[in-house]
Order: structure tokens, then C-alpha cells, then sequence
């Protein structure tokens, strides 16, 4: 197989002959053509099956690989499997029946939602949220079908709702247009705009808001317009009054920080490009308002890493690196080495550079190179194995004395094994001496 060539695309292939064999169309839809169309590589991809019935339609996909059914109401089936070329890598396709949503009530759960292979493609496409995600492509063929002419939106860098009628139904569109806006540099069509700010954001559960708050501030060159996208629509305003008060306030120190930090975090891990970029735009709320936001997106912990306290402990480190600078002669190596065991440095230099602050924070990178400690704190010279060389019970006392040890080496009071253990010797002489008194 070429590498080259898209797996998701060779497998709707298959499926679109596998469908057309038995009388139906298969069409590609929403963020694979739309990706496609802006010359970047989808990393999911849906099918809209035509002309065939839920029964036929599962039996067809059985050989095509594993098929996982998404609730038999929604005739929504996942196709996953591994190819040679990718062997590490699973590929998911999502494909459906035509379907129409009928509201029966508030929230992302009001719908009643009904399949119907024989409805037209202008008549399935309308329910999409946005024209630029109402483009389908033939497979097999290569064409592209366009109802609501999405291309030309996509052309002009502008967001349009596909249908008002049906548009406000799910209030998640209005913070997948804040999104849409950050990840493609686009302006929302007026009446769309007009739509989004009469829309309640209330019934939205924390999960559904971080999903699109993650998209905004990881996959946006430029966040910064989502964040005014936001702004403007009423979303700051109903669901994070804090970032609101902050955009009043300092909108274009926060905006242009928050750019940067986006440049920034391009060679850190997950979790850490999510603290870079969760701190940075709390690093213009306080502490308190900080601790909401966080807790109203219900960010904890990703893959093992704390997010939630180090968003808050780097937001408070924003003006680190400039008053350091500033009091550089008065400063002394133990403030350094207790910073990072405070909180990582490289995510302080980071913040420092995205809240303006280059010159300064080049001088605490610096700095910290030469002791050794930009990549994190020292390693504690004495460890519990040594106390019981020592002669040490097992207790509870062993965490209190290695650590307090640890805070020496930090002072840089101790700066070897033989040094550690004199000061431990010498903490239980005293302990001794006002035992026998």
C-alpha cells in the first residue's frame, strides 16, 4: 500500500462499492471534505448512506471490518481497523443513515432522532450546523456536492449557519462557532452572529463546553480570536463572566498572550501544552476565579498529570520572570531551586514569553541552566534506604527527615550524600540531648 495515500479515504472507497453494489450511495461529509477542501489532513472522517436500510446497510459492513453500533435509534455505526502501512495507528470511520432530530426538550439530549435512507441530500445536509460542514464528496468519484454553498463560505473565511429553523436546536453550535472561528481565522456571518447571542448556553453539561474549549486553545493558531469570537457572541459572558471581566479590562494584552503561548507550547506534552494555555488565559483572572473556571470545565487530571494545580500554581507565577529580573542582584540560588520545585520552570519560561515578558524570561532560563535545575528540581540526595543504613526505624519519620533534608539541599546548605547524612546525625543528636534533659 502507499503510505501516501489517505486510509480513511481508500476505506470509504471500499465501503461507497460495497453500498453501491447493493443499490445505496455512500457520500463523505462534514470535517473530512471540508478538511479536505483546505488542503489539511482529516483525522476522522463520516459516511452518509443513501437508499439503504439499517438492516442491509450493517450486514454490508460486517466485511469491511469491526463495526460497533452507536445506538440503534441513531443508525450510527463506528468501522474500525488497522492497515499495513499504519499498523500503529486505529483508524475509526463514522458512518449514518440520513436522519432527522426532533426536538422534544432542553439540552444536547432533547431530540428524538428518526433515520430515513430515502431523503433527499439537500433535505439530510440541513440539519448541519454550518455550510462550510454541509459539503459531501462522492468517494468513488471525486465529486462534490455543495446545497448550501459551502465552498464559497469556505472561500471567504466566513461562518454561516445552514438553516435557522434548525440552527438553535443544540446550543453547542454557538461554542463550535467560537471554535470553527479560532481554528480557521474565520468572521461569523451577521445573522448567524445575530442567532448565536439569543441562544442560552445553560443546559449545556461540563464535558460538552470542554470539548470545544480544548479545541479552541490546542488546535487554533491564533486562539486569540475565539476568545473575541466569545466575546462578542455572549459566551464569556453566560458561561465564564471571569474571562470576561479580564477581555473588558485587557483584551489585547490577554489576546496577544495567549497567541504566543499557543507558538510556545508546540514541543511540550499534552498535559502541558493544556496547563500552558489553561494558565495563561487564567494568569488574567485571580486565584479564586481561577479554581471556578477550572472547576466549572471539570479539568483535573490528564494522563496521570495533575492540570488542575499546576494551571493554578504557574498562574501564579505570571510576573515571575520580571521581578526576578528586576531584583536579579539582590537574588540568591536557593530562590531558584525552590521555584522549581514549586512548579515546572520551563512551563514559568514559557508563561513568561507569552505574557511579553522575552527579555526576562530568557535571563531566568539562564539562570536556572546553570544550576541544573530548568529541567526540574534536584533529585533528594538522601533517600529512606539511607536512614535505615543509618539505623532509622520505619516510620513516619523518615518522610519528615528526608525532607527535611531535601529543604537543606535546596538551601543549598547540603550539597552531598556525606553532608546529608551529618545533618541527619546531627538532628538526632539534638533529638538525644532534649530527650536526656
Amino acid at each position: 500500500m502507499n503510505p501516501c495515500v489517505d486510509p480513511l479515504l481508500l476505506k470509504s472507497q471500499a465501503v461507497a462499492a460495497a453500498v453501491r453494489d447493493k443499490g445505496g450511495r455512500a457520500l463523505l461529509v462534514g470535517g473530512f471534505v471540508r478538511d479536505k477542501l483546505l488542503g489539511l489532513s482529516p483525522k476522522d472522517a463520516d459516511l452518509e448512506i443513501f437508499g439503504l436500510d439499517a438492516t442491509t446497510l450493517r450486514d454490508t459492513l460486517r466485511g469491511l471490518g469491526r463495526v460497533n453500533c452507536v445506538g440503534e435509534s441513531f443508525q450510527v455505526y463506528k468501522l474500525t481497523w488497522r492497515d499495513a502501512a499504519h499498523e500503529n495507528h486505529r483508524y475509526e470511520l463514522d458512518i449514518s443513515l440520513p436522519r432527522r432530530d426532533r426536538r422534544t426538550g432542553r439540552g444536547h439530549r432533547g431530540f428524538i432522532t428518526e433515520a430515513d435512507p430515502n431523503m433527499t441530500i439537500e433535505d439530510a445536509t440541513r440539519r448541519r450546523d454550518f455550510t462550510i460542514n454541509a459539503i459531501l464528496m462522492d468517494p468513488l468519484s471525486g465529486e462534490v456536492i455543495d446545497p448550501f454553498k459551502g465552498r464559497i463560505d469556505l472561500h471567504k473565511a466566513v461562518l454561516r449557519m445552514v438553516d435557522a429553523r434548525h440552527f438553535g436546536e443544540d446550543s453547542l453550535r454557538v461554542l463550535r462557532a467560537v471554535q470553527f472561528a479560532a481554528r480557521f481565522e474565520m468572521s461569523i456571518e451577521g445573522e448567524t452572529a445575530i442567532l448565536c447571542r439569543s441562544i442560552d448556553l445553560d443546559d449545556l453539561p461540563a464535558e460538552r463546553v470542554w470539548g470545544e474549549w480544548e479545541k479552541l486553545l490546542l488546535q487554533a493558531t491564533r486562539p486569540s480570536i475565539g476568545l473575541q469570537v466569545a466575546h462578542e457572541l455572549g459566551v464569556l459572558h453566560q458561561l465564564f463572566p471571569e474571562i470576561e471581566v479580564a477581555m473588558q479590562q485587557r483584551e489585547d494584552e490577554l489576546c496577544a498572550a495567549l497567541d504566543r503561548a499557543a507558538r510556545e507550547k508546540e514541543n511540550l506534552t499534552y498535559p502541558r501544552d493544556l496547563t500552558l494555555m489553561l494558565a495563561t488565559l487564567c494568569s488574567f483572572t485571580g486565584k479564586k476565579e481561577t479554581e471556578e473556571i477550572l472547576q466549572r470545565l471539570r479539568v483535573f487530571t490528564f494522563d496521570g498529570y495533575d492540570v488542575q494545580t499546576n494551571v493554578i500554581r504557574l498562574a501564579g507565577e505570571r510576573k515571575r520572570a520580571a521581578d526576578w529580573f528586576r531584583q536579579r542582584a539582590q537574588l540568591e540560588d536557593k530562590e531558584f531551586r525552590f521555584l522549581s520545585a514549586r512548579v515546572e520552570p520551563r512551563l514559568v519560561y514559557y508563561l513568561a514569553r507569552a505574557r511579553g515578558q522575552a527579555k526576562a524570561a530568557e535571563w531566568l532560563r539562564g539562570k536556572m541552566e546553570d544550576l541544573k535545575v530548568f529541567d526540574g528540581p534536584p533529585a533528594p540526595l538522601l533517600m529512606g534506604r539511607h536512614l535505615l543504613e543509618m539505623g532509622l526505624k520505619p516510620g513516619p519519620a523518615i518522610g519528615r527527615i528526608t525532607n527535611a533534608i531535601w529543604i537543606e539541599q535546596l538551601k543549598g546548605n547540603v550539597t552531598t550524600l556525606d553532608e546529608a547524612k551529618a545533618a541527619v546525625q546531627k538532628m538526632i543528636d539534638a533529638q538525644n540531648d532534649r530527650c536526656t534533659k
